[in-house]
């Protein structure tokens, strides 16, 4: 029996299908959504922190492309208004960096795509979650067992470190 092309037992019109990542998966969804409502696509917003820093990146965001209202008339192609949603900190910083910033935007499309950028204040940032433990008050008989424990330790400043490492680790763990 003669092999075909797609190695043994496999037939001739059927290909086998890989994992993909989901990235690629959701851009194939949320692409038309973005296209429609804010007329740019999922790339650009990845590749945000690339075009203004990461600096920025934190404190501003691509909302939309503005594009002229009498494009299908048979006009001549008109460039874009990019608008970016900044902190109000940030605004000041995006002003003295908007050359720069429509060139590598430009540069990202391929093609002289935005010609101006529009700013926007409103709050951006997303607040950092706190990663720390939640802790408790060291109750007087566990700070007494910890005292009894190093009490043997000659060193002052190694007795005072594990008698301080002793009362942060129990102030993490639920009293008994």
């Amino acid at each position: 029996m003669a092999e075909d092309n797609h190695g043994p037992g496999r037939q001739a019109g059927r290909r086998r299908r890989w994992a993909q990542p989901l990235a690629e998966l959701t851009g194939d969804v949320i692409d038309p959504i973005l296209r429609r409502k804010a007329g740019m696509t999922t790339g650009l917003v990845a590749a945000w922190s690339g075009i203004v820093g990461e600096r920025l990146a934190e404190t501003t965001r691509p909302e939309k492309l503005q594009w002229p209202k009498d494009r299908a008339n048979g006009e001549p192609f008109e460039p874009a208004t990019l608008v970016v949603a900044a902190e109000p900190k940030a605004a000041l910083r995006l002003q003295h960096q908007t050359s720069e910033i429509l060139s590598r935007v430009n540069a990202f499309f391929g093609f002289y795509a935005v010609a101006k950028v529009r700013f926007v204040q409103k709050p951006v940032a997303v607040p950092k979650r706190d990663l720390r433990p939640k802790t408790r008050p060291v109750a007087a008989e566990e700070k007494a067992r910890i005292a009894a424990m190093v009490e043997r330790i000659e060193d002052p400043k190694l007795k005072a470190a594990l008698a301080a490492f002793a009362e942060s680790t129990l102030s993490r763990l639920p009293r008994r």
